[in-house]
């Protein structure tokens, strides 16, 4: 038995009960367990709504099994951009919606919970931006997928934590840069490309800000024989690469990676247990890529509460009303557009953040 609704769908009696279970309040939505009827449903109204479901490596295990596809921002707007489906149901954080709106501007793009921010994206708007290009005009902008569309579109070439470096390369080495929003990755970056007229904006993501070094080291003390698996983003990659040159750690042991990057080494890694550095949503597409292979949280708080606004109630509610869609601008998203075009023709883009 179905049931008309003013939503373009029809509903089942068994969607209908479960979204009688739904609740919401400050946290997100709620109420609805990722049971396999659940599942079932989720993926029946996609069908319905033309619509595929992209998860970010950091989403609820369930958001990422029930996915077309699971990756990192940038690889899952690349797979929106080439997708035959008319709708986009991101699961992720705002900005990465905005991403696959940008590459998609045709498509109608829907994020489960509007309110699923990011620390990092905010800790730089439009008008700092504006404000810092004035005070070094002439200098190229080099900024993280991790930003808003406003900010992409005051962008010269943006970047991900994989081909930052090769990007920065790209750039005449007598231009000044400022590089933003990530303070971790642009310190990284900094120290390997050995660029001295680099400027980075103090930005950070709280979740990976918070893995800190002493952590860092007293796992690696107590798990001698683990791989490390460090995010730039982290506030723990110098203190991996101090270890690693002070012979606490086998330099071999010791890899800076982003989120594509990390199931790459865990699919080819020789070691028994490997330590990782980044939110803790990543293990499961770990776990799953390397059976194997013990991984283990460097910090098992390090769970980011935005990227866990989209539970199982909430992808259900998005895909039922259609909600929430994701607009930008149009003469926005055609200026952030080129930044991410700039970016991609480098290469190496596709490892993600």
């Amino acid at each position: 038995m179905t049931t008309a609704v003013k939503s373009p769908l029809y509903l089942t009696d068994t969607t209908l009960r479960l979204l009688g279970d739904l609740t919401d309040g400050p946290a997100g939505f709620d109420g609805i367990a990722a049971t396999p009827e659940w599942a079932q449903e989720v993926r029946r109204l996609a069908r319905e709504r033309n619509a595929t479901i992209l998860a970010h490596n950091y989403q609820l295990p369930e958001i990422q099994d029930v996915a077309d596809h699971v990756g990192d921002s940038l690889a899952l707007s690349r797979i929106a951009a080439e997708a035959s489906e008319s709708t986009i149901v991101f699961c992720g954080v705002h900005f990465m919606a905005e991403t696959a709106k940008i590459l998609s501007p045709e498509k109608t793009v829907l994020i489960p919970d509007q309110r699923a921010g990011c620390s990092l994206a905010d800790s730089i708007t439009a008008d700092d931006l504006r404000e810092w290009k004035a005070d070094n005009p002439g200098a190229v902008v080099v900024s993280y997928v991790n930003t808003t569309a406003e900010v992409k579109a005051l962008t010269d070439i943006c970047c991900t934590s994989s081909n930052a470096v090769d990007v920065v390369n790209s750039i005449d080495p007598d231009k000044d840069i400022l590089f933003l929003p990530d303070q971790f990755l642009g310190a990284h970056v900094k120290r390997v490309t050995g660029r001295t007229n680099l400027q980075i904006w103090a930005g950070e993501c709280h979740v990976h800000a918070g893995i800190n070094g002493d952590e860092l080291a007293e796992q690696a003390r107590t798990h001698p024989d683990a791989d490390l698996f460090v995010h730039p983003e982290c506030g723990c990659a110098t203190s991996a690469l101090y270890l690693a040159g002070e012979g606490a750690v086998p330099e071999d042991r010791v890899k800076i990676l982003s989120t594509g990057g990390m199931l790459d080494a865990a699919r080819a890694t020789g070691a028994k247990q490997v330590l990782v550095a980044t939110e803790v949503g990543m293990l499961h597409q770990l776990r799953r890529a390397a059976p194997n292979v013990d991984f283990q949280a460097v910090n098992d708080r390090a769970s980011c509460k935005y990227m866990k606004m989209i539970t199982a109630g909430a992808l259900l509610r998005s895909l039922v009303e259609g909600a929430d869609e994701v607009h930008v601008d149009p003469e926005t998203a055609a200026a952030g557009r080129l930044s991410v075009q700039r970016m991609i023709a480098i290469g190496s883009s596709g490892g993600g953040e």
